[in-house]
């Protein structure tokens, strides 16, 4: 039957058809236009998302400019500096023009816009106090805690700043929601009477699609992109780190040859010149000799802490005697004044020098923390020989160097612990730990628990070329 006899039958079908198309063309139009004005609201809060946390990583990008340039003095950190301050001004400008429909959100934006150039004010007095010379007065400045107070309430502002477009977003998407289902329930009841109307309802429905999977992968770019810079700033930092523990050790080392090579000097000739004096005075003066033997005793003293302080700062039992020998030495003495019980279980393995040292620092500080916050009964330290497990991971069963051969460093306590998930208000003694063995391509894992003490392992790579099992001259002072 053709359509011409339809409608000669049925003389509705013509006005019927005709008001369906005009029904679907009304309800297709409607559906079009709201959804391209619902896009575009999605697309201004997407933007005003990117600009709101564009603001604050520019914020921290130039606090982290100004905390290298007054960490090194060197000016290449004052680029990114500045750089961040122009986007400051920048992104402002169009949140406050995004925003200017929104009194109550304006208000936000002009208040952060207070904060922040408060904020670059700060930044910048400091960056001016370091390039005249006045360092140690903007390094005082910045540890006062003035700016932090205006990045905490900046990062209030932000986060209401988001969580109001959050909610917009899902308004928005909501009301998309229901605009596409009540096109897609007007096309279901009209299908059936004309055909195209489902065509064009389809097209546009794959357009919508087409539009959401082009800003997912926008998204996703952008997402990529914020990824790669993370990892670059990471490597950064970590090579900064890197450079600051040397400089440290290097420093160290300098103190440690001068106390001996100076003060012990001069000790060692008060004490002989005391001791000459005695032998002079004979039998007489015996007030005299009395206040020599108690000079000579404190001289003993003196040349003892001198001893005592050098060896913390360099020790040489390390550079002479090898890495085991001097991790006895260590945890022997921390038993005597402690009175802990230490367990040791110390294998000769294979490092690179400056691998021993961190080994030995970190043996050092953990000790150290375990006698003032563990309240432990027991020790148990050990040392051996491992096969790393991929990436990041060190077990146990090889008895030589090989391929993956490393070293594995364990300290176990049976003190109260502490709970591992839980922030840290101080963790500068394992997050110094964890950048010295990551330096030298090594991890860290710690493992704890409230009431069940405290588990510290560490994994570096081992080195055929340097051999701790004998007597070594690499890291003498």
């Amino acid at each position: 039957m053709s359509v011409f006899a339809v409608v000669r039958r049925n003389p509705f079908v013509l006005p019927m058809a005709v008001v369906a198309a005009l029904a679907i063309f009304f309800i297709s139009e409607g559906t079009y236009w709201q959804s391209l004005d619902t896009i575009s609201s999605l697309r201004g809060i997407a933007t005003a998302r990117l600009q709101i946390e564009g603001l604050e990583r520019s914020l921290a990008d130039a606090e982290t400019g100004q905390r290298g340039f007054l960490l090194t003095g060197r000016s290449e950190y004052l680029q990114p500096y500045q750089k961040a301050q122009r986007d400051v001004t920048v992104l402002l400008t169009k949140l406050n023009a995004h925003f200017q429909d929104n009194p109550a959100e304006l208000a936000r934006v002009n208040e952060l816009r207070t904060l922040a150039e408060r904020k670059l004010s700060e930044l910048d007095e400091t960056v001016r106090l370091a390039q005249m010379g006045k360092r140690q007065t903007a390094i005082e400045l910045v540890l006062s805690g003035i700016g932090k107070q205006d990045m905490d309430s900046i990062r209030v502002l932000t986060n209401q700043l988001m969580a109001q477009q959050t909610s917009q977003r899902e308004s928005t998407n909501l009301t998309l929601d229901r605009t596409l289902l009540l096109s897609r329930y007007g096309v279901a009841a009209l299908s059936a009477v004309l055909l195209l109307a489902l065509v064009l309802y389809l097209r546009k429905s794959d357009a919508l699609a087409a539009q959401q999977r082009e800003q997912q992968r926008q998204m996703q770019t952008a997402h990529d992109r914020l990824e790669a810079e993370v990892v670059q700033r990471t490597a950064q930092l970590t090579d900064l780190t890197r450079h600051l523990q040397t400089a440290r050790e290097d420093e160290r080392h300098r103190l440690a040859r001068d106390l001996h090579d100076e003060l012990g000097a001069l000790l060692t000739a008060a004490k002989l010149d005391a001791a000459r004096i005695k032998s002079r005075l004979g039998g007489s003066a015996p007030e005299a000799q009395a206040r020599l033997v108690d000079l000579v005793d404190k001289l003993n003293g003196g040349i003892a802490l001198g001893r005592r302080i050098i060896e913390d700062l360099r020790p040489s039992t390390l550079g002479h005697l090898g890495l085991v020998s001097a991790l006895e030495i260590l945890v022997r003495e921390f038993a005597e004044r402690s009175g802990v019980q230490v367990h040791r279980d110390l294998a000769p393995v294979q490092l690179a020098p400056q691998a021993e040292l961190v080994v030995y620092r970190v043996v050092q500080e953990a000790i150290t923390n375990l006698s003032k916050y563990a309240q432990a009964k027991n020790v148990w330290v050990a040392l051996a020989v491992t096969q790393q497990r991929g990436p990041g991971g060190a077990a146990g069963g090889a008895a030589g160097v090989a391929g993956g051969a490393g070293v594995e460093v364990s300290v176990r306590d049976d003190g109260i612990g502490f709970d591992a998930l839980a922030p840290a208000r101080s963790a500068y003694g394992l997050l110094g730990m964890r950048f010295r063995v990551e330096a030298e391509g090594g991890t860290l894992r710690v493992r704890s628990s409230a009431g069940q003490g405290t588990h510290l392992r560490v994994w570096l790579p081992a080195s055929e070329n340097a051999v701790s099992t004998g007597v070594e001259t690499a890291l003498s002072a």
